[in-house]
């Protein structure tokens, strides 16, 4: 394997060792301490109140005090219902710089335990993030199974799951942070602006943990995935290139091996609490999302939606309790700042509590003013998915505070457009009928629009493995009006056909991420010719959307499909792009003059952007078939 995607860093397991040294000195000096989180906070946050949970045997018994604070109070000491437990509620309004301050925990006829908790000074703050927009591309990754650049880390001991084993689609793989930190010249070379990753937290469960979506801790990286320092120099790396990092972060439910799981601190911590804990019996999510704004809608149905479990092994989080709404929103804002990310991705959002959801994107929004959140509404209804935008004039008066979601009934148009024959009511006429709905969204270029992500049959396989039509889909996921998002390996043509719906399958290894792979996509070593074609392609769109401003921010003009052809066009005052497609299976020359508002006129010079050529516009324009 090429060095670049062979990064075994020694640097970074002594580094990794040391942190977890200095945590178990920590944890001997407070045996009765074990957790303390946020683990630290900044001086400077636009809220100036912070609530710290504390958990320890018997910590409730405790009074707390805090020693020589500079400038720092004790608002408020909540016991839980557990006695391991008790939040903190601290005014900071009045600290000015960086500090350490130091909790004292009293109790007659015990010692005294002395606590330091640091505040830093905010390295990012409202100016220093900038959140994803129009203007860029994102790379959705499944790290497990994208670069392996530490063999070292792929087993961790103490860990439930310790096998690793590449020929099965439901074990771990290995890849790890570095490997795509190790990719970032890469993913810059094909045109991507933005890195989305699943989540890189640890998921100490004993089987299908190389997901990342059932949570065990919401401040550890995942070890197997590296450390938070490797987490920290992948935002670094990719802020270095003028890129993104995108946090894939779940509100909705923790991993059923969460450490919090042996000692709830309420009895309200999760839904179906007394019922789970009594008997194990679980009540499920009937998945009903429309039931959450259904004016109709069993007010029974509606609460099963949203307090059932989502499945077994991920226990539904109760954000009507305020201090789990306290720690979720400042589990975000904690990592917001500590990675100076680009944006957060919220997992199934509709399964979370609405008033909580607007509180949760609300206070990022206040202490982050650009920062970008994408709600995952899987809804091929844009009146279900427009109603959790902010700005959205909502039958109930909502506000969600959001700005974006993922655009799924732009995506469902895209595969019937271009899949099925053309006719009054099918094939692309569903395409620009679609995007014609763009009027009931505030701002519809805020939406992510997607071929394909970890959940769903891979675009190539979606399109039943036709390289043109692929190739046209990448094409308007270039130019539409919205923010793209590509998966990993929709540039070299990865399917999962042999398996529809097969999520396995779906995040199949990219090859060349590991050592001796015979393919190697980041150099080109083996790939076919097709799906050479296809990157090459895929890296000039994408590559060329970074330098226009018409397709990063400009305004849109498109024809009702004509005879299984479809004309859009992005502009600004100073550029026009043209995009055409033609499903015909024979070339078709079309007449400039069915086109007026674009203006186009015999011998004006044009570029093509595939084939990297000035061309002049004769009195057809000429579109091969299939293309």
């Amino acid at each position: 394997m090429n060095t670049p995607f062979k990064r075994s860093s020694i640097y970074s397991v002594i580094r990794y060792v040391f942190l977890s040294m200095s945590l178990l000195m920590l944890g001997s000096l407070h045996s009765q301490i074990s957790r303390v989180e946020p683990p630290n906070w900044w001086v400077g946050m636009e809220h100036n109140t912070l609530q710290l949970l504390i958990h320890g045997t018997d910590i409730a018994s405790y009074s707390v005090n805090l020693k020589e604070s500079e400038g720092a109070q004790i608002i408020a000491v909540h016991p839980a219902d557990s006695p391991n437990y008790v939040f903190i509620d601290l005014d900071l309004s009045a600290v000015t710089d960086a500090a350490n301050l130091e909790l004292v925990f009293s109790k007659k006829g015990k010692k005294s335990m002395r606590y330091e908790y640091e505040l830093k000074a905010l390295e990012f703050g409202s100016k220093g993030i900038k959140g994803f927009d129009s203007s860029d591309a994102i790379y959705l990754i499944t790290p497990d199974r994208f670069v392996n650049a530490r063999e070292d880390n792929d087993r961790v001991k103490g860990l439930k799951e310790q096998e690793v084993d590449r020929s099965h689609d439901y074990k771990r793989h290995g890849g790890d942070i570095a490997g795509i930190t190790a990719a970032v010249p890469y993913l810059k070379s094909i045109g991507m602006t933005a890195v989305w990753s699943s989540p890189l937290l640890i998921n100490d469960m004993p089987e299908q943990s190389y997901h990342g979506y059932a949570i065990t801790d919401f401040y550890q990286v995942d070890p197997r995935f590296g450390s938070l320092s490797e987490y920290r120099e992948l935002a670094d790396t990719l802020r270095a290139n003028g890129m993104k990092l995108i946090m894939d972060q779940i509100n909705n439910h923790s991993g059923s091996h969460h450490w919090w799981m042996k000692d709830l601190p309420f009895n309200d911590w999760i839904n179906g609490q007394e019922a789970y804990l009594e008997s194990g019996q679980i009540t499920y999510s009937n998945h009903s999302r429309s039931a959450v704004q259904d004016t109709y809608a069993a007010a029974s149905d509606r609460e099963q939606m949203l307090d059932g479990w989502f499945v077994s092994s991920m226990p539904d989080l109760n954000h009507r309790n305020p201090f789990m709404a306290n720690y979720l929103i400042q589990n975000s804002i904690w990592w917001i700042e500590t990675l100076g990310l680009g944006g957060i991705r919220q997992d199934t959002y509709p399964y979370n509590d609405a008033q909580f959801m607007s509180q949760w994107a609300g206070r990022i929004t206040e202490q982050y003013p650009d920062f970008s959140i994408v709600g995952e509404e899987w809804s091929y209804n844009p009146l279900r998915i427009g109603y959790w935008l902010d700005g959205a004039s909502n039958h109930d008066g909502y506000d969600s505070n959001l700005k974006s979601v993922f655009d799924f009934p732009l995506q469902q148009a895209l595969t019937a457009a271009l899949l099925e024959q053309e006719g009054w009511n099918q094939g692309l006429i569903k395409w620009y009928e679609t995007l014609s709905n763009d009027f009931h969204y505030p701002n519809p270029q805020d939406l992510v629009f997607m071929g394909d992500n970890h959940d769903m049959d891979r675009l190539f396989t979606q399109l039943g493995e036709h390289v043109h039509l692929h190739q046209m889909a990448l094409a308007l996921l270039a130019v539409s009006p919205r923010t793209p998002q590509l998966y990993y390996g929709t540039e070299i043509l990865m399917q999962n056909t042999a398996k529809p719906h097969d999520h396995g399958l779906i995040r199949t290894d990219f090859p060349g991420g590991w050592n001796g792979d015979a393919v190697n996509a980041f150099t080109g070593e083996g790939l076919s010719e097709e799906a050479s074609a296809t990157q090459q392609i895929f890296a000039k769109l994408f590559q060329f959307r970074t330098t226009s401003e018409a397709l990063k921010k400009g305004k849109t003009l498109h024809y009702a499909p004509r005879e299984g052809t479809y004309v859009i066009s992005r502009y600004t005052d100073d550029e026009q792009v043209i995009l055409i497609l033609n499903k015909n299976s024979e070339t078709r020359e079309l007449l400039p003059e069915q086109y007026p508002e674009l203006q186009l006129e015999e011998n004006t010079l044009f570029f093509d952007v595939l084939s990297t050529k000035n061309e002049v516009l004769g009195q057809r324009l000429t579109i091969p078939a299939s293309s």
